[in-house]
């Protein structure tokens, strides 16, 4: 019995260690603060409010569940000094595997944008500060005493992050996009067992998008996006298609549509419907990883919401800008 103890504890520590890494979407644009802080504010309205929920692996496992919510709003925007401050929220939940192990965070976001030039060009910095929790329950484990092993199933921790974006306007129909953010600045420990150390890693992030209104009724948006936190990394690329079947303030109508994948991972599906102030999608994940076998190709599928307040008509401006 006492050996089976120490490889319960061995177990968990590695799996201890594995979970020291952050949650992760396939919708990147339905929550830029949780890819970058500096992102907060850059919308065409006063405030954005987002849901975000995935599951993942259900067909091997006890499912992934992710949940994510998002809140923002414009604090100051000058269109004389073409600058401006904004203020967010963003909480995550997620539960893994039989033990619900799973992680908590609460964020607080601020950013300062400011036109340069011309104003075709914008640069903005984010900075945001939280507190998180990891936990699991113990009336799972089947091995006896297990608690005698622990100094408490859930730790609390601090955590800081930084990032920075610059926005480019470079015709009416064109405009870019590229960020780059570092989370987890402090590192801090995650760890509950006696005499565990588990660090969450920084993450570092780079991602750009562009939007091309090449024709009058159509876009393309090309997206890449790279994350590396620890010994884990992650590269995205793909490219949606917006039709843009109405513009008109009272009508607003854009039906989008397109394909991602996740290097030697997953593909997946973007489906998104802008309706008024609302954008409904839907994301479903291909898995093409080692573990394909195992999960017959089945990923996971993500569902989002996003609503806007005092949204303006921007009609033929991809560019959604807070200032003009």
């Amino acid at each position: 019995m006492f050996c089976a103890s120490l490889f319960f504890i061995f177990q968990f520590s590695i799996f201890n260690s594995l979970k020291a890494q952050d949650i992760h979407f396939s919708m990147l644009d339905l929550d830029p603060l949780l890819f970058n802080p500096a992102y907060s504010g850059f919308f065409d309205g006063t405030g954005r409010f987002g849901v975000v929920y995935r599951n993942q692996w259900a067909s091997v496992s006890t499912p992934f569940q992710t949940l994510t919510a998002t809140a923002e709003v414009g604090l100051m925007r000058s269109t004389r000094n073409r600058n401006g401050l904004s203020a967010g929220l963003w909480l995550t939940g997620d539960r893994a595997g039989s033990l619900d192990y799973g992680a908590t965070t609460t964020s607080a976001i601020a950013s300062y944008f400011q036109a340069l030039g011309d104003g075709s060009n914008l640069v903005s910095l984010g900075v945001e500060g939280g507190i998180g929790q990891v936990g699991f329950n113990p009336d799972n484990i089947a091995l006896p005493e297990t608690e005698e092993h622990f100094t408490s199933t859930h730790a609390f921790y601090p955590t800081l992050g930084a990032g920075v974006a610059w926005f480019c306007q470079w015709s009416e129909t064109l405009y870019t996009k590229a960020g780059f953010s570092m989370r987890n600045i402090n590192e801090p420990d995650v760890s509950y067992l006696e005499t565990g150390d588990s660090r969450l890693a920084r993450r570092w992030n780079l991602y750009a998008r562009g939007e091309w209104r090449g024709w009058p009724r159509l876009g393309l948006l090309p997206v890449v996006g790279f994350q590396h936190q620890g010994a884990y990394s992650e590269l995205v690329y793909g490219c949606d298609v917006r039709w843009y079947l109405n513009e008109r303030p009272r009508d607003y109508l854009v039906l989008s549509a397109g394909v991602t994948g996740r290097h030697a991972d997953a593909a997946s599906i973007n489906l998104a419907v802008l309706w008024h102030e609302w954008t409904f999608a839907f994301s479903y994940d291909a898995n093409l990883s080692r573990l394909a076998e195992a999960s017959h190709t089945l990923g996971a599928f993500e569902l989002g919401v996003l609503y806007m307040i005092g949204k303006k008509d921007k009609k033929h401006k991809a560019m959604p800008c807070p200032i003009f």
